[in-house]
This record gives structure tokens, C-alpha cells and sequence, in this order.
């Protein structure tokens, strides 16, 4: 018994410091969002994390010798490039531009269960339990909680939600939804042609997602105005830390761990986001907003089925 809980701790501390790095720095990186956006446009700020990640994580690449994704791979990485880099981060960015980071870090927190529906649709094997159905029903209540729908009027009249900027939210994590089972089915599944190494499916989705916004920022402009140290210090460490060495720590969670373990990094990032941006960014908290984004964390746990985990063994 003893030796088994050694073995259970010892295992823990394989994954936990890597995960809570994980969940700082993606906390954390909705505020260094909204200090970009001081001087570089919303396409400028992915196009920028994105081009810094793949230097990050080509140097990875070549310090670990870990080779670049194979041909037959490049077609499937474009999707999910698009899916999980390219056409959020943009939107993410933009939505910053209208609504608070914070409510950007709450709502991301409901990332799950856009996953959960993305999976119910696109495979049909997986069934709507009731569970399921009650903690998507859950996290929309939730996501409810957090727009205050009892307060439509005040929305309407200026002093709300812009629901211009949380709809670019809600279509970010839809993308982040539908790329995961897009991403299980033909690059990290079972039934792929070959197992690709976690480095490199990340090295792969951040240079196709350079070829992607490139173009974009090339005809949208890269900075709306003079570039200062504030915004350049906070992009590099957005490239750097939260699309490069983040997403090869959060890999490390998975194989230390498990995926489903390594996906609940999103529960934490959220709480972070709120602090964060009240801390530094000042920025105006309503009661509401961090308890609706609790019941969306907790909907998003029922439905995943991680409340009903095993607690003892005998």
C-alpha cells in the first residue's frame, strides 16, 4: 500500500510542475493579448505569436532531433492549423479589442464542451449520455450566468456585454472544438497511418499557420502604431512562452500523465485570466462573470465524466 502510494506520487510530480506552468502561462496569455494590441492589430498579435512559436519550437525540434511531421501528414496539419492556431488566435485577438481579457480567459475556460459537441457530431460511435447532456446543459447555463441575461437592457444601451467580441470568442473555441476530433481522427488517434511525435505535430501546425497569416498581415499591416517596449516584451513572451514552450510542456502532461488529465489545464487558466487582468490590467470584474465561468468549468468536468472518477481502491 505504502509502495503504491510512493508510486502515485512520484508520478505526480512527473506532470503537476509542467502542468501548472502550462495553466500560468495560458492564463496568462490573454493579458500579454491585450498589451499587444497596444501597438500591433489583432492579425499582427497571431500572426507574431505564431511566427515566434515556430522558431521556439523549430529549436526544439533541433535540439531534441525530433524531424519535421511527414508529406502524407502536411494536408491534415493545415486543418488543424487552421483550426487551432491560425483562425482563433485571430479571433481572440480581435475580440480583446471589445471585451475584456478576462471574460476572454472565462469563456475559453468552456473550451471542453464545444470539444464534447464536436466529438458527439463527428463520431457517431460516441452516444449523448445523460451526464453529458446534463453538463453541456450545465455549461450553457453557465455561459448564460456569464453574460448576465438579466440585464439585456444595460447590454443594449453600452453598458454591457459587446456580444460582437464574445461572439469572435465563441467561434474561437468552436474552432478549438472541432479541431480536436478532427486531430484524433487523422493525426493523433488510434487508426493514423504513423504516430507523429508531440514536437512535431505542434512544429508543423505553427509554420502552416505562418504560411496562413502571413498573407493576412502582409495586407492588414502588422502594427497600428508606433511599436513601444511594452507591447514587443509582451508578444515575445506570448511566441515564446505561451505558443512554443507551452505547447511542448503541455505534450510532456499527456505522456506523464494522460490526455484527458492534461486537458483540465483549461479549468485553471481561466481563474488565472481573472486575476490577471484584475491585478495588472485593472480591469472591472462583475460578480457574475467568474461564477458563471465556475458552473461552465463545472459542466464541462460532469460532462467529460471526471466527477465520477474512482477515489479508492481496495
Amino acid at each position: 500500500m505504502e509502495e503504491s502510494l510512493a508510486q502515485g506520487h512520484k508520478s505526480v510530480r512527473a506532470w503537476l510542475p509542467s502542468y501548472l506552468l502550462v495553466a500560468t502561462i495560458w492564463g496568462f496569455s490573454f493579458y500579454l493579448m491585450m498589451i499587444g494590441l497596444e501597438a500591433f492589430t489583432p492579425v499582427g498579435v497571431a500572426f507574431t505569436r505564431i511566427a515566434l512559436g515556430a522558431v521556439t519550437l523549430v529549436i526544439l525540434s533541433l535540439v531534441t532531433k525530433t524531424p519535421l511531421p511527414p508529406r502524407w501528414a502536411w494536408k491534415y496539419l493545415f486543418i488543424v492549423s487552421l483550426l487551432w492556431v491560425s483562425i482563433p488566435w485571430m479571433l481572440f485577438a480581435f475580440a480583446e479589442t471589445r471585451i475584456s481579457s478576462a471574460l476572454a480567459g472565462i469563456f475559453n475556460g468552456a473550451t471542453p464542451l464545444m470539444t464534447l459537441v464536436a466529438i458527439l457530431l463527428a463520431f457517431p460511435e460516441e452516444k449523448p449520455t445523460r451526464q453529458r447532456i446534463f453538463g453541456l446543459f450545465l455549461g450553457f447555463v453557465g455561459i448564460l450566468v456569464v453574460l448576465g441575461v438579466w440585464d439585456l437592457g444595460a447590454a443594449e444601451n453600452g453598458a454591457g456585454i459587446d456580444f460582437v467580441g464574445v461572439g469572435a470568442v465563441i467561434l474561437a473555441i468552436s474552432c478549438y472544438g472541432f479541431g480536436f476530433p478532427y486531430a484524433r481522427r487523422y493525426l493523433t488517434g488510434p487508426t493514423v497511418r504513423e504516430p507523429l511525435a508531440p514536437i512535431s505535430l505542434a512544429t508543423g501546425m505553427m509554420l502552416f499557420g505562418v504560411v496562413i497569416t502571413g498573407p493576412i498581415v502582409a495586407f492588414t499591416g502588422i502594427t497600428h502604431t508606433v511599436m513601444t517596449v511594452g507591447p514587443l516584451l509582451a508578444m515575445v513572451a506570448l511566441g515564446v512562452l505561451g505558443s512554443g514552450i507551452a505547447y511542448a510542456l503541455s505534450f510532456k502532461v499527456v505522456v506523464a500523465s494522460d490526455a484527458t488529465t492534461a486537458s483540465t489545464v483549461t479549468y485553471i487558466t481561466p481563474l488565472v485570466a481573472v486575476i490577471v487582468g484584475a491585478v495588472l490590467l485593472n480591469e472591472h470584474i462583475t460578480w457574475n462573470q467568474p461564477v458563471g465561468g465556475f458552473i461552465v468549468v463545472l459542466g464541462a468536468a460532469t460532462a467529460q465524466g471526471l466527477l465520477r472518477r474512482k477515489t479508492t481502491t481496495h
